[in-house]
């Protein structure tokens, strides 16, 4: 289900030439630890081994894509080169690099394989709101969210066959932090995600549209990492869930806007937006605001240590760090109100954010994704929604309060209007 890698296989039948997959692992990677990169390796493993019985050469290519990918291409007589998108400034940055030093004959292709409707097609702008990119988006749908053809067995194959793979070879090139351990109740690999999606289908679903706000009901799809590491396809997800509109209209039509409208909506914000993980990228009514209430008086300091290890005296805070810190994912309607109160608690919306980008990118198997600067209220959204929960990006602005400014306010007494906040602080509390 990958619209590049169907791509590539169209050329090379075309042109009657064996396919080669090649995956570039990168020692290291923003603030991703060995639970991220062991969730994506042993994925790999599956991709590999699919490649292996569809007679595509799967190579796992150690180091930056500059270093390796060029030398791999002249190597192999490589006749095209196709590769995914990501808006983030790093992966941007790789293509850009290997593009240089791509020979001349060689064309590069790019795909936006993780968005339904691509990037630049969905809007040549930065867009305001969700409400000023879902017309964009829903007129397009029909031409974009279509079935996928499928990989087929490829009838060409390589002159010489790829190397085996030396897995604990890749574990020991990596430049992490091991302290992070691996989550439990996350299986990496297509198989288990697509095993994910069908028991959201079959038992969730149904509760999405009333109890996706409630972090103490089980209503969220929880399908972030295999999205975030393009082990399952939105589409994918899209295409299965669309099958109950009859039965579950309000939840498939909420997981619609969730997952296409404002995921796209983040990943517009990181494409058009290169202060996307900083205060610069707010609006100027956001920053000014910010900027007015800077100095205000915290009720709370915190450090970035006491943060992390969840000791602050706010026992629903502490209880959604330690959800993140311990399974790898926090309740998407917690993710807004953690992030909220670190810019209550820190000396500057800059120091905030940094914090908050920083938490989620070290423990959120999904983080380090452009749903994290963007948008914190997708159920399943990756990171932490940060620059919407600290600056307002996609909002409004409302009643002007201390420290806050005109940024949208939560606090613990509105939580316990909406849910049980003892059955959840006990479920997560402290270990003593």
């Amino acid at each position: 289900d990958n619209w590049a890698f169907l791509y590539a296989q169209r050329l090379a039948l075309k042109q009657e030439l064996p396919l080669h997959v090649c995956f570039c692992l990168v020692p290291k990677f923003l603030e991703a630890t060995i639970r991220h990169y062991d969730f994506m390796l042993r994925g790999l493993q599956e991709v590999a081994e699919e490649c292996a019985e569809l007679n595509i050469s799967f190579h796992l290519l150690l180091g930056y894509a500059k270093d390796v990918l060029p030398a791999f291409v002249v190597e192999h007589g490589v006749g095209g080169l196709v590769t995914d998108f990501s808006p983030l400034r790093l992966p941007r940055q790789w293509v850009e690099d290997v593009r240089e030093r791509l020979p001349e004959d060689v064309p590069f292709a790019q795909v936006d394989a993780h968005n339904i409707v691509p990037c630049w097609v969905a809007s040549p702008k930065q867009e305001y709101s969700a409400r000023t990119i879902r017309g964009k988006i829903h007129a397009q749908l029909p031409e974009f969210l279509t079935e996928f053809p499928p990989v087929v067995h490829h009838p060409y194959p390589p002159s010489c066959p790829a190397e085996p793979i030396a897995w604990e070879a890749c574990y020991s090139s990596l430049q992490v932090d091991h302290t992070v351990k691996e989550v439990e109740w996350a299986t990496p690999g297509t198989a288990a995600g697509l095993a994910v999606l069908k028991s959201f289908i079959t038992e969730r679903l149904k509760s999405f549209g009333s109890h996706r706000n409630d972090p103490n009901k089980a209503a969220l799809s929880n399908l972030s990492p295999w999205f975030h590491f393009g082990q399952v396809s939105t589409q994918r997800a899209i295409l299965e869930v669309q099958k109950h509109r009859r039965k579950h209209k309000e939840s498939v039509d909420a997981f619609v806007e969730e997952a296409v409208v404002r995921r796209e909506l983040a990943e517009n914000f990181c494409y058009y937006n290169e202060n996307y993980d900083n205060v610069q990228g707010a609006c100027d009514w956001a920053q000014t605001t910010l900027k007015v209430h800077a100095k205000d008086k915290r009720p709370y300091l915190y450090t970035l240590q006491e943060l992390e290890q969840g000791t602050t005296h706010d026992p629903l805070w502490n209880a959604a760090q330690l959800q993140m810190v311990r399974e790898g994912k926090m309740h998407g309607f917690l993710r807004m109100y953690w992030a909220k109160k670190i810019l209550e608690w820190t000396h500057s919306p800059e120091e905030a954010l940094k914090f908050a980008i920083y938490l989620n990118d070290r423990y959120e198997l999904d983080g380090r994704d452009p749903n994290g600067y963007g948008r914190a209220d997708a159920p399943f959204s990756c990171l932490a929604g940060c620059l919407w929960s600290i600056c307002g990006i996609h909002d409004q602005g409302w009643a002007e309060r201390a420290i806050f400014g005109k940024i949208r306010y939560m606090n613990y007494a509105g939580c316990k209007r909406k849910f049980d906040v003892d059955q959840f602080e006990r479920r997560y509390a402290p270990a003593h």
